[in-house]
């Protein structure tokens, strides 16, 4: 019996976005809402974008924008709201409530998996074309500068048109060309590198460190996240669902996760995670489902725009894990950009768009030097003398028992403000 020819593709939308995680996903989401077409593109299939296990902490403005972009009911429902995080270090643990140092702020425990799965659902029930399988191999026409009318380029000359060329498997070879592209497809995207390399800046730092995580089933040690230093190394019980464990391990770059057993792993988790004044405390233990080993980095490229061409999320930077920014950097520059493209939809202005990356990595580099903060702080550094791990335990304390610094940890973790109010 032959098979129906796949359904026509659009040519030209207003917005062409490369990538189906949370960044392209939310984005598209909020275009759809505002009345601006778009066209989503993603080179894996819709398993692999709905199994890949990411982050799980959403700050207090991503809760609220999902909320407002319709994509939080299930989140409600199913979420797990935290108030705190625990912090053990020297054998001792502090809480740190985050609602009475922010005035009320939290954060949920809603796994990217979940928030993906509920995004691509509504994308395909009723939003823009959502493309899977559709490989993008070439960006070209982003470097035009539009005026005000959308008609002029650099030197003005008529700006050339964006078109994103990109292979689907069904039709083949196909061209999409839009007003603006926004890059959303991560740190191995084309997006990126269509930036000219002379006018890329990129900062980076590769830390003498992984994570060994797990994903175990057994519910979990406590009803928030603990955050370990130790002697032997960092540790970190978090979760995904009540009955669902997620945790990690410190370990040297280039760890093979065959080395460590089931029962290593748990032996050396309740070894960093105890203290004095519980030391009959244990993880509970269960069937390891999934084990992986994450290199730990900080990545930010400059700018996030060149010409109509916008980069967003892991595109235009990077976070080690520790400070849980990573995705809600994410949301952060799409809601920055949603509100830049109605504003030029809606009344032909760009002072939005101009402002773009400079709005965006104002954010990011708070929410970099977070990270790289938090992590300098909790984990056991190689090359670390007696000296500087006396300072960790130093700055721990100070965290535990000065209310200033509580609260700095606090309001960066639940969540800077994500933008300026909307025009």
């Amino acid at each position: 019996m032959p098979t129906s020819a796949p359904a026509p593709a659009p040519t030209h939308t207003t917005v062409g976005i490369i990538g189906a995680g949370p960044a392209g996903l939310l984005l598209a989401r909020l275009l759809h809402n505002a009345g601006i077409d778009c066209v989503v593109l993603e080179n894996r299939d819709r398993a692999y974008v709905e199994q890949r296990q990411r982050a799980g902490i959403l700050e207090q403005g991503t809760v609220d924008v999902l909320r407002s972009a319709g994509a939080g009911e299930r989140m409600d429902r199913e979420g797990l709201p935290h108030d705190g995080i625990e912090i053990r270090y020297d054998r001792r643990s502090h809480r740190i409530d985050f609602p009475s140092l922010t005035g009320g702020r939290r954060v949920m425990v809603y796994a990217q998996t979940e928030m993906v799965k509920d995004l691509v659902a509504q994308q395909l029930a009723d939003g823009a074309p959502l493309f899977f399988e559709s490989e993008v191999t070439r960006i070209e026409g982003v470097e035009g500068v539009e005026d005000a009318d959308g008609t002029k380029g650099i030197h003005g000359t008529k700006a050339p048109t964006p078109t994103i060329h990109y292979h689907h498997q069904d039709r083949g070879p196909t061209t999409l060309t839009c007003d603006y592209i926004a890059g959303c497809d991560g740190f191995h995207g084309v997006a990126r590198n269509a930036v000219p390399a002379g006018l890329r800046r990129t900062y980076e730092r590769t830390y003498p460190y992984s994570w060994l995580g797990i994903l175990a089933q057994a519910p979990p040690a406590y009803d928030e996240l603990i955050y370990a230093h130790s002697s032997r190394g960092f540790a970190l019980a978090s979760m995904r669902s009540p009955a669902v464990s997620r945790l990690y391990l410190q370990v040297p770059n280039g760890t093979d996760p065959a080395d460590w057993p089931d029962a290593r792993v748990w032996d050396e988790l309740d070894a960093r995670l105890a203290t004095d004044a519980d030391p009959g405390w244990k993880l509970e233990r269960g069937p390891i489902a999934a084990t992986s080993v994450l290199p730990m980095r900080s990545r930010v490229v400059e700018p996030m725009r060149y010409g109509r061409l916008l980069l967003a999320g892991d595109a235009a930077h990077i976070v080690p894990p520790t400070g849980a920014k990573g995705l809600n950097l994410a949301v952060a520059d799409v809601v920055v950009l949603a509100r830049a493209l109605v504003q030029r939809h809606v009344t032909g202005s760009t002072e939005l768009l101009d402002a773009y990356s400079d709005t965006c990595l104002r954010r990011v580099w708070r929410a970099e030097h977070f990270s790289y903060a938090m992590t300098e702080l909790l984990h056991a550094d190689p090359a670390h003398s007696a000296f500087e791990t006396r300072l960790q335990l130093s700055q721990l304390d100070r965290i535990a028992h000065s209310r200033h610094a509580a609260t700095e940890l606090a309001e960066n973790y639940t969540g800077l403000p994500i933008a300026p109010p909307s025009p």
